[in-house]
């Protein structure tokens, strides 16, 4: 099944949150989202590299809420340090897939070599089945899941999305320091 971020679709948006490393944090958050009745597309939780701290990326239907009030009311919560809101234009967005397809020896090369086109990675191999690892956007893990479907997807397992701000391609000018004789 597609995940439904993929395409020209502006329905999500990003928010990159940095809460306390607490116990409790993600009960919270979640629970402010259920009870406000906010849609979650994904969310996805890590250490940063200060153990203070943790970042969660929570993709958010728009449609639905407006960015305002989801943004307003996380920073209620005394654990939220910083939002960072990124929109799918200004944001690097990935996703991981794994993914245990249906392959005797018949087709196992027809499905090694469809991965290897998506630069997917083979990560186990039974007798009747292979489990492959991607990694991208959304839209290229929605292809390379409705092209395996075929053959049979036994398991499937995505992470979500995670994202970080575009960088700047803005070149910076340095200026040139004349040397002062003394």
């Amino acid at each position: 099944m597609s995940s439904g971020l993929g395409g020209d679709e502006t329905r999500h948006h990003i928010l990159a949150v940095l809460v306390e490393n607490k116990p409790g944090v993600l009960a919270r958050i979640s629970g402010l989202f259920s009870r406000r009745g906010f849609n979650i597309f994904s969310l996805a939780v890590s250490p940063t590299d200060d153990p203070q701290f943790s970042r969660m990326t929570i993709v958010v239907d728009v449609e639905s809420t407006p960015l305002e009030q989801i943004t307003k009311q996380l920073n209620k919560l005394i654990n939220v340090i910083k939002i960072n809101e990124l929109s799918p234009a200004d944001a690097v967005e990935r996703e991981l897939m794994m993914v245990t397809v249906n392959a005797d020896t018949e087709v196992r090369s027809q499905i090694t070599e469809l991965g290897s086109i998506f630069e997917a990675k083979i990560v186990d191999v039974g007798w009747d089945s292979m489990t492959l690892m991607v990694a991208g956007t959304p839209e290229k893990l929605d292809a390379l899941e409705d092209l395996l479907r075929p053959y049979g997807i036994a398991e499937i397992q995505r992470t979500g999305m995670i994202a970080l701000p575009k960088l700047s391609r803005e070149q910076t000018r340095l200026r040139s320091v004349k040397k002062q004789s003394a």
